[in-house]
C-alpha cells in the first residue's frame, strides 16, 4: 500500500444489494442521528444531498476526507455503494501494519452497516418476490 502526500490513506469501496427501492434505503440515512450510530467516531457534514440517489459527506474526527453512499436502482431493488476516502488523524505517520488494520476494521464496519440495513429493510423479502402489501398476509 503506497501512500502519496495527496492521496487518502484509506480508500474503501463496498457494494451490497438490497431488495427494496432506493427511497427506502435513502430514508435510513436521512436522519443525521443515524450517522452517529453508524460512524460514532466521525463528524459528517453533507456537501451533496442527492435524495434517493444518496449522500456525500466531508469527514472529520478520527479520519479526515470524504464519504459517500450512492444508491443505484437495480432490477427490483437498490445497489448500495459505499465509498470512504480518508486519512487517519494522528500526531505522527501511521505505520503500514496499523493502516492495514484500520482499513480492515472500516471495511468490515461498512459491510456490517449494509447487512444490518438489508436485514431490517427487506424484512425477509427475497429478490424478485414482490413486497407484501400492508394489511395482507403472505401465502
Amino acid at each position: 500500500m503506497t501512500v502519496t502526500q495527496n492521496a487518502p490513506a484509506l480508500d474503501i469501496v463496498d457494494e451490497t444489494f438490497l431488495a427494496v427501492p432506493p427511497s427506502t434505503v435513502a430514508a435510513a440515512f436521512a436522519d443525521p442521528r443515524s450517522w452517529t450510530r453508524y460512524w460514532p467516531d466521525l463528524v459528517l457534514e453533507v456537501y451533496t444531498d442527492r435524495g434517493d440517489e444518496g449522500l456525500r459527506w466531508t469527514v472529520r474526527g478520527a479520519l479526515v476526507g470524504t464519504m459517500e453512499v450512492w444508491l443505484e436502482p437495480v432490477l427490483d431493488g437498490t445497489l448500495l455503494h459505499y465509498f470512504l476516502r480518508a486519512t487517519p488523524v494522528r500526531d505522527r505517520p501511521v505505520k503500514p501494519r496499523r493502516l492495514r488494520r484500520e482499513f480492515d476494521r472500516r471495511a468490515r464496519a461498512a459491510k456490517a452497516i449494509a447487512l444490518e440495513l438489508k436485514l431490517l429493510l427487506e424484512d425477509g423479502r427475497e429478490p424478485g418476490v414482490p413486497p407484501a402489501r400492508p394489511g395482507t398476509a403472505e401465502t
